[in-house]
């Protein structure tokens, strides 16, 4: 790793804009590329993803489950994948959404923000065990110079139930974790290391649960763009002056356009175009 992840992340989105592809080989996908659902077909469809991108967007987003679906191979399917986007300069946010306390959550870091195959450039994590029990992973990852995205108001309706509700100390709790990540990112130019993940669909929940996104100083991860209907309004609604940070994650519209590289390349110009055009940065 050269350099902090916040730096490099800034360098690629100032480059190719504010968009962050996913790839996410679910099956009806790998049909309509014409690839089998095993553990060949999800490589296959992973390192197509990003040779045909890097160099063409900001950064790529694998998720986990759909690798880790088809066992040792699958999981060794998305090694190769993170080593191709690293080998091609292209950054990569492994979408893994971990999550444990003591030595549980010091093995994840080595797994994901260590020295393994798995790790990439960044990590999305889930603080609902405490902030404090990301400390291993957080601690790692800045020594290592690699990024973590914290779960924070997410656009799925159960999230509500633990997001919205209010600690001890008066704070919702989606509030408490916004503010952690702040204070690690403190100081940070051109920001931080330490992102957060906010649904670009979650409409008036940040104002309303008074969470200022601007002062959290890190890259908002933002799924819900493209296939998932989020609007210019609704990014300006949910994200206000903190557009800068934004960092949309799209999929499905990017995806469908494979498996021909052209194909992938133009929906990811064109969804790139219009996020930048949405945030108005």
């Amino acid at each position: 790793m050269s350099g902090r992840f916040g730096a490099r992340l800034a360098e690629q989105v100032a480059a190719h804009g504010p968009l962050c592809a996913g790839i996410d080989p679910h099956a009806p996908l790998l049909a309509a590329w014409g690839l089998a659902d095993d553990a060949a077909g999800v490589e296959r469809f992973g390192r197509t993803v990003v040779e045909a991108l890097a160099g063409h967007v900001a950064c790529v987003k694998p998720q986990a489950a759909f690798f880790e679906r088809h066992g040792s191979r699958g999981v060794a399917a998305l090694e190769r994948v993170i080593a191709d986007a690293r080998d091609a300069g292209l950054l990569t946010i492994v979408d893994a959404k971990r999550g444990d306390i003591g030595s549980t959550m010091a093995g994840y870091a080595d797994a994901f923000v260590g020295d393994s195959p798995l790790a990439g450039d960044a990590v999305t994590v889930s603080p609902y065990l405490g902030f404090g029990s990301l400390r291993p992973l957080l601690d790692l990852a800045a020594e290592r110079g690699r990024g973590v995205f914290v779960l924070a108001l997410t656009s799925n309706p159960e999230g509500a139930s633990v997001q919205h509700a209010v600690g001890a100390d008066g704070r919702p709790v989606a509030r408490a974790v916004a503010e952690a990540a702040a204070a690690e990112n403190a100081g940070a130019a051109p920001f931080g290391d330490v992102g957060l993940v906010v649904g670009a669909t979650v409409g008036p929940a940040v104002a309303g649960l008074g969470i200022d996104l601007d002062a959290v100083n890190g890259p908002l991860l933002a799924p819900g763009v493209g296939a998932q209907g989020a609007t210019a309004a609704d990014l300006q609604q949910v994200f206000g002056d903190a557009r800068r940070l934004v960092l949309a994650s799209s999929s499905r519209e990017v995806l469908a356009a494979g498996p021909d590289p052209a194909g992938l390349r133009d929906a990811a110009r064109r969804s790139a175009d219009a996020v930048r055009a949405a945030l108005a940065v």
